[in-house]
């Protein structure tokens, strides 16, 4: 109720104490805080803050628009509701290495457990899209070697993603992302590979932890837990999966709004009023909202309360009897 009561840092560890175990830690991208909630009631390992995502939700496409700050405020309203760890997609960085450096420090000040930073050319591309561009290895480095000293958690992960097999090919891109760790990367994000050959070579050829991303309508293959375990995978990302649910549940539901004009075929596929509010822990609230005046009458009934009462608890009270904020229904 109101929030996680995890430490960030916390969550840094589990993260950290996780990648490497054997175990494929499962990611879905949530678009929003409640979806965030969603994921963890459901016993998924982690949360993916989509760059993607965020701009599509912000009406825009995934090309490098989004600003740093707005990705800090969706990572923090997300990392607020979840005591999960929370990866987020920091595109090239959004700058020049000391920009780099600051975005992770926003991110982390956020509550997120990681980032990704890529090396493509800005303005970026949605990475399974043809036409990408990638800068020499060295800037690259460069990005790496401030998101590294930028942290100020030593557990925050920093992870490289590498878009040069659609670009160059399957070992220019380990050859990248060798360099990558050799800069301090923790964990590999290989874009856009092929099949699950491509997969097993790059596990074979780089020590630290894979990321593999899992998205729909891409140039990889969608594999199950079961196949990116035996493939060596470490974390697997499905970042716009949830969007595209309900993106097209919603499309659907209007179509049939505006044909039907009404919504009463609609309400059999929704989620329940009760759902959503078990979700929301509403039940938490109510009961932390009566405690709370239960202790406040307590105290104002004893002798020489009103005497004691604190600057304002008038106008608190006067509010309250207008019909405050709370009162919306």
């Amino acid at each position: 109720m109101l929030g996680t009561s995890v430490p960030a840092a916390e969550r840094r560890r589990a993260l950290r104490a996780r990648l490497g175990s054997g175990a494929v830690l499962r990611f879905p991208g949530a678009f929003n805080p409640l979806a965030a909630m969603l994921v963890e009631q459901l016993g998924f390992d982690g949360v993916y803050v989509s760059g993607a995502a965020v701009s599509a939700s912000l009406g825009l496409p995934d090309i490098g628009l989004v600003s740093s700050s707005e990705l800090a405020l969706q990572a923090l309203q997300v990392a607020r509701v979840t005591a999960l760890p929370v990866l987020v997609d920091a595109d090239t960085g959004f700058g020049e290495p000391m920009n780099v450096a600051r975005t992770v420090q926003e991110l982390e000040d956020a509550g997120a457990a990681g980032c990704h930073i890529e090396d493509q050319v800005m303005p970026k591309r949605c990475g399974h899209l043809d036409g990408k561009s990638v800068v020499e290895v060295g800037e690259m480095v460069r990005r790496v070697r401030a998101a590294v000293a930028g942290r100020r958690d030593p557990d925050f992960v920093v992870c490289a993603r590498t878009d040069a097999r659609g670009v160059e090919d399957l070992g220019a891109a380990i050859e990248r992302a060798k360099a990558y760790v050799d800069a301090g990367a923790d964990m590999v994000f290989p874009e856009a590979l092929r099949d699950e050959s491509e997969i097993a070579t790059f596990r074979a050829e780089i020590d630290v932890p894979l990321l593999v991303n899992m998205t729909e309508f891409g140039k990889t293959p969608l594999l199950g837990v079961d196949a990116l375990a035996s493939l060596g995978v470490d974390l697997v990302i499905y970042p716009v999966t949830l969007l595209r649910l309900a993106m097209g549940a919603v499309e659907s539901g209007l179509r049939r709004l505006l044909v039907d004009g009404d919504q009463a075929a609609l309400v059999g596929s929704m989620q329940t009023r009760a759902r959503l509010y078990e979700i929301l822990d509403y039940a938490g609230y109510n009961v932390f909202d009566a405690e709370l005046f239960d202790a406040r009458a307590l105290a104002a009934s004893q002798p020489g309360a009103g005497r004691d009462r604190e600057p304002g608890a008038e106008v608190e009270q006067q509010l309250r009897g207008q019909g405050g904020a709370g009162d919306g229904g």
